[in-house]
């Protein structure tokens, strides 16, 4: 790399030495409403390495401007960025007077955007897979479509998960080293605090981070750097949440080197816009600066937000039908409340010191440490010995009857039919109507189980509420380095330090009425049912620590440096980054599925990962570029997937690191009343690894776990190949002052681009000699299939009025397609097809191609309409600023799904064939649904 640097600044210093005399270009910057000077507005020459920030007197200066068409942008954080055409002329100072900003009012928007990025409604103690949150930064047409229009869809930007973008808060990784995505609760609330962000898309270059292929988001939280003074809001919304307060004060630097920044709010809602989803958080923000003398500056950090909310439940079609789009299973009436069993609480604090020096005019280095720790517990309900409490388990429903009334009607339950009927859902003819206990009971009974506790006889508790918890301890230090090293070539290099103490155990909430709970399996059989063979039998009662107790150990090392170039025509960039990612698991219990191999500490697992990027914009004009931009990268896997089954084992999975390519090319035109880019891309990531638990039927032989062929597995699928290709389109025209249209388009095609592997670990096969029961089910046939959860089609139309008198509305149109469910890899192995009870594993004698396919095909769900209206007006009074923002999404009250996935259950041909060949499945997939019409108002206080 240092070679190839070399050669690069010798090739190029012909062009250095041949350049005309620079120009300069001065201006001063101003508030429209206040006519104030603008201190720390941000002023740009376009597709070049200079930047600069305005002083107190709202003042920027650029001294060397290569000669010819440029584009100067002006912007600062809430108000309308100003482009300016400029004329440099050898030797010249071209002085463009007083560029006056003005309030960006359509910036209220940005404070409602984490209604849709906060409704994350992962069942694990993962982050965020949506990529609305990266998108906040960028004023860029397109991204602001798939921020604020397709959000509410869980568009993905190019299909991309969010371990594939970094987010930061002042140079610091925020994504979790667990499963490499950021947990946006641990800001949430604080939008006012975290407005001032930078947002790099792809692999272009970033100052800040060698980053990856989605995008790179950067949240800086220096205290200087706010603007001074107070705002205060109210807020009321119909999503996951009701109501917000917030509340925050900026100091500005005053003359003895002091700036503090504060901010608080609070979100609560009784019920969100799904039933049975309560919602409870409460944020405060704090950062102080110190400035000591020009060149070093000390700040600190502190954000607290704690986070509570129900969470819905996906559902069958079935379900769906019997219950509405906003059906919740989790929930139930208690005392007169309704109380949901799948809460989700979120409360990890995070304290950062960030230390700057700026060396001189050229050089700067930002030394950051950060700490980190606190808890996500994720609640819901366990039993022995009791009916399963959840009303939509299989033998609670009506398919359930009809497959015994379909097998032998003698064996319906007389209980199973009531007067009343089904209106007609279900066409089999049964003599009477049937009624399945779903129908009558379709919320969680939380009185019986009580009840059940309290008569129990013994004191033990059939039925708990418990959470799966996580608490991480994370220590954080890094350096990033900037330098202009000559006129035309710039440096960035930086070097990351992380350790993370990660203890996962069960936790205990409530018994629910009874006096204890039995710390046993009780799908075990001898040593099996212990969960510590160390402490058997144990007796465990509220806050008590039982199923499973482990550590996770990880120490991340990670460097990279970065050369950007800058000429008359033509700008590139190099880059390179090199990680270290060490792991280890350190099981607290001595499980009895797997006494030698779940007590102690694991081996350590190293992987040593690299990355390089380049690429170049070629300037047509001051206005029209083009620019290309490429990487390859290595990624280790997550700790998720490097431990399968951490909760009972210290078996390692060596998963290879993921090996990524990436590319896009962009045509850009940037002109004071109309901006385009248009972007192809592709992207391929081969080798990764993902792993999910089930419970599967008929997927083991019958000569093995004594004839029984159902188990509960965990499943990982290792060599998994994607692929992603696709297109881009934003278009802004300011068609006059006061009316400006938008568009935009993303094409894509997301698919498995291979037959990956397929392992099974179960655990009812361990043994002494066996510590590792995993069974090798060969390839699953993936290829061509769809990858799941994001629209791969998305169109908007956008229309705004912004009336001089400071008040504006808007418009989209936006259609959304080609969205598929996620299919179960196991199903597609040639397992599916083998007869378990066959000792030659022939296939079932039914199986057939035609129907195979017909059952195995990728459901694509329907393409939608959504239209949203926007709005919103300001007054100045008496110095101060008054204002509102309204918003309506889905405007139609459109019902679409946002997401599903098959369920694995029915593992093999005849289970699954039986079941959908019922017309009304038991285990048919399960679907999230968007929401229907929605709202937010938004009444603010700039004082």
């Amino acid at each position: 790399m240092r070679k190839l640097v070399i050669c690069a600044l010798l090739s190029l210093q012909s062009l250095i030495t041949m350049a005309q005399a620079p120009g300069a270009i001065t201006g001063k910057v101003v508030d429209a409403k206040t006519q104030k000077p603008m201190l720390n507005a941000v002023a740009s020459v376009l597709n070049t390495n200079l930047t600069v920030v305005t002083d107190l007197n709202g003042v920027f200066i650029f001294k060397d401007v290569a000669v010819g068409e440029q584009m100067l942008q002006v912007k600062s954080t809430g108000f309308k960025e100003q482009l300016i055409p400029i004329v440099i002329t050898e030797g010249k100072t071209i002085d463009v007077g007083t560029v006056v900003l003005e309030e960006d009012i359509t910036s209220e928007q940005q404070l409602s955007l984490i209604t849709i990025t906060e409704n994350d409604l992962g069942d694990d103690n993962s982050g965020s897979e949506t990529t609305a949150g990266l998108l906040q930064a960028t004023r860029d047409a397109f991204q602001q479509s798939a921020a604020f229009n397709w959000g509410q869809a869980r568009f993905r930007i190019r299909g991309l998960d969010n371990e594939y973008g970094m987010t930061m808060i002042n140079g610091i990784p925020m994504n979790k080293i667990y499963d490499g995505r950021p947990q946006w609760s641990n800001w949430g609330g604080l939008n006012d605090a975290t407005r001032n962000q930078e947002f790099t898309m792809g692999t272009a270059p970033s100052d800040y981070t060698f980053g990856n292929i989605l995008g790179t988001q950067e949240i800086n939280t220096r205290a200087s750097i706010y603007r001074p003074g107070t705002r205060i809001s109210f807020s009321g919304a119909n999503t996951n949440y009701s109501w917000r307060m917030m509340g925050t004060h900026a100091s500005g630097l005053n003359k003895n080197g002091w700036a503090y920044v504060i901010s608080a709010s609070r979100r609560w809602a009784t019920e969100g816009y799904f039933d049975g989803t309560d919602y409870s958080a409460n944020s405060v923000f704090a950062s102080v600066e110190k400035r000591f003398n020009e060149h070093h500056s000390l700040n600190f950090t502190s954000i607290y937000a704690q986070n509570s909310r129900g969470k819905n439940s996906p559902n069958t079609a079935e379900v769906t039908r019997l219950g509405g789009e906003k059906y919740n299973s989790y929930w139930g009436w208690y005392e007169g409340e309704k109380r949901n069993s799948r809460d989700k609480d979120v409360e990890e604090p995070i304290l950062m010191l960030s230390h700057y020096w700026k060396m001189n005019d050229k050089t700067s280095l930002q030394t950051n440490a950060s700490w980190q720790t606190g808890s996500i517990g994720n609640s819901r309900l366990d039993f022995q010995g009791g009916q399963n409490p959840d009303p939509t388990y299989y033998r609670n429903l009506p398919s359930y009857y009809l497959s015994l009334y379909e097998n032998d009607a003698t064996l319906v339950p007389a209980s199973a039919y009531q007067p009343g009927g089904l209106g007609g859902l279900y066409t089999p003819d049964l003599i009477g109507a049937m009624t399945a206990p779903f129908l009558t009971q379709k919320q969680i009974d939380w009185t019986a189980m009580y009840t059940a506790n309290q008569t129990s006889g013994d004191g033990s508790s059939s039925y708990i509420l418990y959470e799966d918890r996580t608490d991480d301890t994370q220590f954080t230090a890094n350096s990033i380095f900037n330098s202009q090293l000559s006129e035309n070539i710039a440096m960035n290099a930086g070097a990351t330090y992380r350790h993370l103490k990660s203890h996962n155990f069960q936790n205990l909430l409530d018994l629910l009425g009874g006096g204890y709970y039995n710390d046993i399996d009780t799908f075990g059989e001898g040593e099996q049912v212990q969960t510590d063979l160390n402490n058997p039998n144990r007796r465990v009662e509220v806050g008590d620590t039982f199923g499973y107790n482990y550590n996770l150990y990880a120490n991340v090392i990670d460097a990279f440096t970065q050369f950007k170039f800058g000429y008359k025509k033509i700008d590139f960039y190099l880059g390179q980054s090199f990680s270290r990612s060490e792991y280890q698991r350190d099981g607290l219990y001595r499980n009895g599925y797997y006494p030698n191999n779940s007590f102690g500490k694991s081996d350590k697992i190293v992987y040593e990962n690299f990355g390089f990027k380049g690429g170049l914009t070629y300037k047509l004009t001051g206005q029209h570029y083009l620019s290309v931009n490429a990487a390859h990268l290595t990624k280790a896997p997550t700790l998720r997937n490097v431990f399968p089954n951490a909760r009972l084992s210290n078996n390692i999975l060596e998963a290879d690191s993921e090996n990524i390519s990436s590319a896009d090319a962009s045509y850009i035109m940037r002109l004071p009343k109309l901006k385009v880019r248009l972007t192809g891309f592709y992207a391929r990531i081969k080798d990764a690894t993902e792993t999910s638990f089930f419970f599967a039927e008929g997927v083991f032989e019958d000569a093995e776990a004594n004839g029984d062929s159902d188990a509960f597995v965990a499943e990982t699928v290792t060599d998994l190949d994607k692929k992603h290709i696709g297109a881009e389109l934003g278009i802004e025209w300011q068609l006059t002052s006061t009316i400006k249209l938008t568009g935009s388009a993303a094409y894509g095609q997301y698919t498995y681009a291979n037959n990956p592997h397929v392992f099974l670990n179960q655990d009812a096969l361990a043994t002494a000699t066996n510590s590792n029961p995993i069974i090798d089910y060969g390839t699953a046939k993936l290829k061509d299939y769809r990858l799941p959860g994001t629209p791969q089609q998305a169109y908007s139309a956008g229309i705004e009025y912004r009336d001089p008198h400071f008040w504006w509305i808007g418009a989209n149109f936006n259609y959304l397609a080609d969205n598929y469910l996620d299919v179960s890899p196991i199903l597609r192995t040639q397992q599916f097809i083998t007869n378990t009870a066959d000792l030659n594993g022939l296939p079932y004698p039914e199986v057939t191609e035609a129907r195979t396919r017909e059952l195995l095909k990728q459901e694509k769900f329907d393409s939608f309409n959504l239209v949203n209206l926007t709005g919103g007006k300001s007054w100045r009074i008496s110095g101060k600023t008054v204002g509102f923002f309204a918003s309506i999404n889905n405007l139609f009250d459109i019902t679409y799904k946002t997401g599903g996935f098959e369920q694995a259950r029915n593992a093999s041909y005849r289970e699954l064939n039986q079941d959908a060949s019922s017309g009304n499945p038991s285990f048919g997939p399960k679907y999230f649904y968007g929401y229907g019409r929605t709202y937010f108002v938004n009444v603010y206080f700039n004082l």
